[in-house]
């Protein structure tokens, strides 16, 4: 699934080795006069007393924020939007007020606020007072631009921590395709469009939010893509603080030819009816739409707004570009392809449950937000399309707002139907593929030692939780990539029809602390896992690190078998119950062994026939090292 933040991954990729990226050179500067007032009143109706410095005239470029440590103590609240757009001039006009909280434990003297580069800010007033603030551009490639618009906030009175603050903003300026931040770090022009397609034009208004455009004010740290993975950490970091936050829109856009007939809104599909057409080529027509305060969750505000054809089968529609018509087919039958499985786990998709959105070039880098899956609508094979179709089908089935529990619900379910259509070990082996990235950023849960005088080890440092427990988990290696482990543990742990029946029966509404789903997968599978939970979700202790400590066969009092003792070793920080095999050249016996952290555990197996391997873990837990191990007992005398 490919989120706002990690759509840049796909044109980052053809960029093998490339480790720093140089600052963005500065737009263009734009005219002194600055763009036309698309708005003809203030939040007011009263001018602001304060005008601040026209960005782009004077306002001066620096590579990091004026206020870095303030923006990791803000939290914004509520987002309430009057759009007007123009998209012949590549326009938007905003007002907006919006509430933040100081979450931070000292008390704020200065409020940053930033919006894209394309952007200007008009006007700002806190508390329904013209406030003071000092423009500059700010070098960050969570916008496309590779810039953010600044705005540096003089409040009257310090923001006490846990004390909200209302704010009435006026920005406005073009957005245009931009591939400038990619291009920055040598990305393919083509390529990068692909990847960076967000705009304002009249043929597609898309705008996915931080991590691709700032089309809205955020507080952000500066982030660059050629450093590491710290754009997308801040990406759902962002995501992760404003996970409460409301959103409301009220959108006004003026149109030539035909009129839209789609709006997207924060991942929720809309009708779009003109309330004006345009009665000759130079007068616009007009269309509104309006958007309900809604929770944000786990995303980004975005907006779109375009014109498609139509069209529905089973539990898909579909807005399709003209020369894309006909191609809904395939992905019609991909998703048909997959129901059985989604209603065996979780529930039979509705009618109409996804939404499917044409892309304006092919190419275009996916993304899902919502009931919405934006992609370029090419023609393919259903069995190409049905990874992506079932992970999009179960995110709009199955809710939480643990992103854990909701997109790691659908990479497990992605993992299923690889085990359902190809077999068990291409499926751990899909898996697998993943493991060793999550292995490099899990902590090292193991205390350092030292020597004491009588050359005995002695722990000096416990690590702890270094790493990100899943409940609060903003990276996707461990919110996709981990969870869709845990769900495979737990389907051994519980049962299949244990854990499915959890999956049903799971309200999101009631899930206050996040400990939820564990109690009803105890209630559905009568077991204990607080053990697991603990090590797995609720504290990251990294990954076990399982051996073969010691394999002892000898003979039986039964004529032809054998008692195989086999030591299972676990020098990691988490628990783990794994499967323990052990085979003669005519039966096998399996059971599993419950090795804590830190431990070793020894389990005697009665085999038929001499013994002749042992193997621990099938690959269904992860490791630090390999998932799989395998011992060959030698018959010899």
């Amino acid at each position: 699934m490919i989120r706002a933040g990690a759509a840049l991954l796909a044109a980052a990729a053809s960029l093998a080795g490339a480790q720093t990226a140089p600052s963005p050179a500065a737009p263009a500067a734009k005219p002194s006069s600055g763009p036309q007032i698309l708005f003809s009143r203030s939040l007011d109706d009263t001018p602001a007393s304060t005008v601040p410095k026209t960005p782009g005239q004077d306002a001066a470029s620096s590579p990091s924020s004026a206020a870095e440590p303030e923006q990791q103590q803000i939290t914004f609240l509520s987002y309430d939007f009057d759009l007007h757009l123009q998209p012949a001039q590549n326009m938007l006009a905003a007002r907006a007020r919006i509430v933040l909280r100081n979450d931070g434990a000292q008390p704020l003297h200065l409020l940053p606020l930033q919006i894209s580069s394309g952007l200007a800010w008009q006007s700002i007033r806190v508390a329904g007072q013209p406030a003071s603030f000092t423009g500059r551009l700010v070098d960050s490639d969570a916008d496309h631009t590779g810039m953010l618009q600044e705005a540096d906030i003089t409040l009257p009175q310090p923001l006490a921590p846990k004390q909200t603050l209302a704010l009435d903003v006026i920005y406005q300026g073009s957005i245009t395709l931009s591939a400038q931040r990619l291009e920055e770090i040598g990305v393919p022009t083509e390529t990068a469009e692909h990847s960076d397609w967000d705009r304002i034009d009249s043929s597609f208004v898309g705008l996915r939010g931080f991590g691709n455009v700032v089309w809205y004010p955020v507080s952000s740290s500066p982030v660059l893509l050629g450093d590491g993975n710290k754009l997308f950490t801040e990406v759902d970091a962002q995501k992760l603080r404003q996970d409460d936050a409301t959103v409301s829109m009220r959108l006004t856009e003026e149109f030539f030819g035909a009129p839209p007939n789609l709006a997207v809104l924060d991942g929720v599909p809309l009708p779009v009816a003109p309330a004006s057409m345009p009665k000759e080529n130079s007068v616009p027509g007009i269309v509104t739409c309006s958007l309900p305060k809604t929770r944000l969750g786990f995303a980004t505000p975005s907006l779109f707004l375009l014109s498609r054809t139509e069209a529905s089968s089973g539990s898909v529609r579909f807005f399709a570009r003209p020369e894309d018509t006909g191609n809904e087919a395939a992905y019609a039958g991909a998703a048909k392809m997959v129901s059985p499985t989604l209603e065996k786990w979780l529930t039979a998709p509705r009618p109409g449950t996804l939404t499917i959105v044409d892309l304006p070039e092919a190419g275009d880098v996916p993304l899902e937000q919502g009931s919405v899956f934006f992609l370029s609508l090419d023609n393919a094979q259903p069995a190409d399309l049905s990874i992506p179709l079932i992970r999009a089908l179960s995110r709009v089935t199955f809710h939480s707002r643990y992103p854990w529990l909701e997109e790691g619900v659908s990479y497990f379910m992605a993992t299923l139907w690889t085990e359902q259509s190809r077999g068990r070990e291409a499926a751990l082996t899909e898996m697998d593929n993943e493991r060793g990235a999550l292995a490099l950023v899990e902590p090292d849960d193991q205390p350092e030692k030292q020597q004491t005088g009588a050359g005995t080890a002695v722990p000096v440092v416990a690590k702890g939780d270094e790493g990100e427990n899943l409940l609060l988990a903003k990276d996707p290696i461990y919110y996709r990539v981990k969870a869709a482990y845990v769900f495979w543990m737990l389907r051994d742990l519980a049962g299949d029809s244990a854990l499915a029946q959890a999956f049903r029966e799971y309200d999101p509404s009631t899930d206050n602390d996040g400990k939820e789903f564990e109690r009803v997968l105890e209630r559905t599978s009568g077991k204990d896992l607080s053990w697991f939970f603990s090590d797995w979700v609720y504290r990251d202790r990294g990954l076990p690190d399982l051996s073969i400590a010691g394999v002892y066969p000898s003979s039986s009092s039964v004529p032809g078998s054998y008692l195989v003792a086999v030591s299972v070793s676990n020098s990691g920080g988490a628990a783990a119950e794994v499967p323990v095999t052990v085979r003669s050249s005519g039966a096998t016996v399996t059971a599993r062994l419950r090795v804590p952290a830190d431990s070793s555990v020894t389990h005697r197996f009665l085999l038929s026939g001499e013994p002749v391997e042992v193997a621990v873990n099938d690959g269904s837990v992860p490791e630090v090292q390999a998932s799989v191990h395998r011992h060959t007992i030698s018959n010899q005398p």
